[in-house]
């Protein structure tokens, strides 16, 4: 088990199919392609039973956290994933997460095992006492992931297939959810440890793709109230 700290600024953008394969042909000279180009992005995701964390997340405050399990791929029982808390104080993302054994994580949850050494998961574990924290969604995306050719920290994502369920809460179970977006639609997230660079500002400008508020789980959560 380890742990990593993050730090970033984070845009987010809602684009169509269109607009996704016009900006990649505008960009394409200033980008290539992450060492983990593609991906299947799964998370459980973890609250109060009534949900409390992402009630007061959408109200938008100075401060709010999630706190998930991930993984890249469908795993096993003997795979890595990634417990992690993220938060967001006004404009800048945190994340602080550990690398763990699938089954060991299920060893964490059923009877409280985990390295109390690790700096990162002992505040996971004060999280998951003090809120009481249980499963309450899965959500998976289909991820392509790029990087700046001379910005090294500049990522640029683009996630579609967003879905989700509210059953079988478990990584190994598959990625199997109901769709958000009834047409094909991309999540794009401009991350950077500083600001953008102007070659990006100008193309999404030119192109009228405008930076939104955008919670994948806050979003699917209102439509299922909707819903009900």
């Amino acid at each position: 088990m380890y742990g990593k700290i993050f730090r970033r600024i984070e845009e987010k953008y809602v684009i169509t199919k269109e607009q996704y394969e016009f900006l990649l042909k505008k960009i394409s000279n200033h980008i290539e392609r992450d060492k983990y180009f593609e991906s299947t992005i799964c998370n459980i995701y973890f609250d109060t039973i009534q949900n409390d964390l992402l009630i007061r997340s959408m109200d938008k405050p100075v401060y709010k956290m999630k706190v998930r399990l991930r993984s890249y791929g469908i795993p096993r029982k003997k795979d890595d994933v990634f417990l992690e808390v993220k938060s967001k104080h006004k404009d800048i993302v945190g994340k602080r997460r550990v690398k763990i054994k699938l089954n060991d994580f299920y060893k964490y949850i059923n009877k409280g095992l985990y390295d109390n050494h690790n700096q990162i998961m002992k505040e996971l574990h004060y999280f998951f006492q003090y809120y009481k924290l249980q499963p309450t969604y899965y959500l998976a995306y289909d991820r392509k992931s790029y990087r700046g050719k001379e910005e090294e920290q500049l990522r640029i994502t683009f996630d579609s297939n967003l879905r989700s369920r509210k059953e079988d809460l478990r990584l190994e179970l598959g990625d199997a959810g109901k769709k958000y977006f009834e047409e094909e639609k991309y999540i794009m997230e401009v991350k950077t440890l500083d600001s953008m660079p102007l070659w990006l500002v100008r193309t999404l400008s030119e192109l009228k793709i405008f930076p939104i508020s955008f919670s994948k789980i806050g979003n699917i959560y209102r439509k299922d109230c909707v819903v009900c």
